[in-house]
């Protein structure tokens, strides 16, 4: 395995969710330059702006991936998008239809969008009642549950089941599954909902890499560091900067390299993983 080799992937075909803005979009990019032909999927997400964030985050969030799929192709490289809602179960499969149409079949699928959304156990006494970054802090319900795992759990599980099945019906050798994760081992206080869904995640991708090993797919989850994807203020610097368990706060791009990495063939050997980085 010579991983001084650069990665070529011409002829690979990826699906990579939530690329309208961060790691989604710097991954679809990355992949891109690298040879393969990427369908950028998203939602734009325009609710209610919470104060604690910056602008320009919830401006990203509400923007579509056209400009990147210009810049793509600009550079070189072929792109396609299209914005799906992924808790409608419907999706995963309209999706492949799509990149299948118009792109060919899916080799590469990397399970990044997220339907995050804070909650706690903890009794919030008012509405605007903060949480560590200073964003708005709610009680766990029905809706806060449902939001995270219909997302981070049900879509990447659908979206794996799609995408392994399509594979071997064809007869294909070789896949990379790729999903991103966050939380620990303790859970992810004041973010209890969407732990939980980034765990079950995680479980499903491990299944995958054992029943899937023999159709030639790797499956790894990738646990980034505090990410700079437009939502960091100075006080989240300085928690990480005092923070014995960060070491620094990552840009996209270095994230996606990672991710494309796992892609390749030198990380063939690579299967059944969470990576953390830091």
């Amino acid at each position: 395995m010579d991983a001084a080799r650069p990665v070529d992937l011409t002829g690979h075909v990826a699906l990579v969710t939530g690329a309208n803005h961060g790691i989604g979009a710097a991954t679809a990019r990355a992949l891109a330059a690298r040879g393969a032909a990427v369908l950028l999927t998203y939602l734009r997400l325009d609710g209610p702006r919470d104060p604690a964030l910056p602008s320009t985050y919830q401006t990203q969030r509400a923007g579509s991936a056209d400009d990147l799929v210009a810049a793509i192709r600009a550079a070189g490289g072929s792109a396609e998008a299209m914005e799906a809602d992924l808790t409608d179960p419907a999706a995963p499969a309209q999706l492949f239809d799509a990149a299948e149409s118009r792109l060919g079949p899916v080799d590469i699928l990397v399970n990044n969008a997220s339907g995050w959304h804070q909650d706690t156990f903890r009794p919030v006494e008012r509405p605007d009642q903060p949480d560590r970054p200073g964003r708005a802090l709610r009680a766990v319900s029905a809706a806060s549950i449902d939001q995270n795992l219909a997302v981070d759990a049900r879509a990447a599980a659908q979206l794996i089941a799609e995408f392994a099945l399509r594979h071997v019906c064809r007869g294909a050798a070789w896949g990379r599954i790729v999903g991103l994760t966050s939380g620990g081992p303790m859970g992810f206080p004041e973010e209890v909902s969407y732990g939980a869904a980034k765990a079950a995640q995680e479980n499903y991708t491990m299944a995958a890499a054992v029943e899937l090993a023999e159709f030639g797919i790797t499956a790894n989850m990738v646990h980034p560091p505090v990410t700079d994807t437009g939502w960091i203020t100075d006080a989240v610097r300085e928690a990480v900067a005092a923070s014995p368990e960060h070491v620094h706060v990552a840009q996209p791009g270095e994230v996606a390299e990672v991710i494309v990495f796992l892609c390749s063939d030198q990380a063939r050997l690579i299967t059944g993983n969470v990576i953390r980085l830091r």
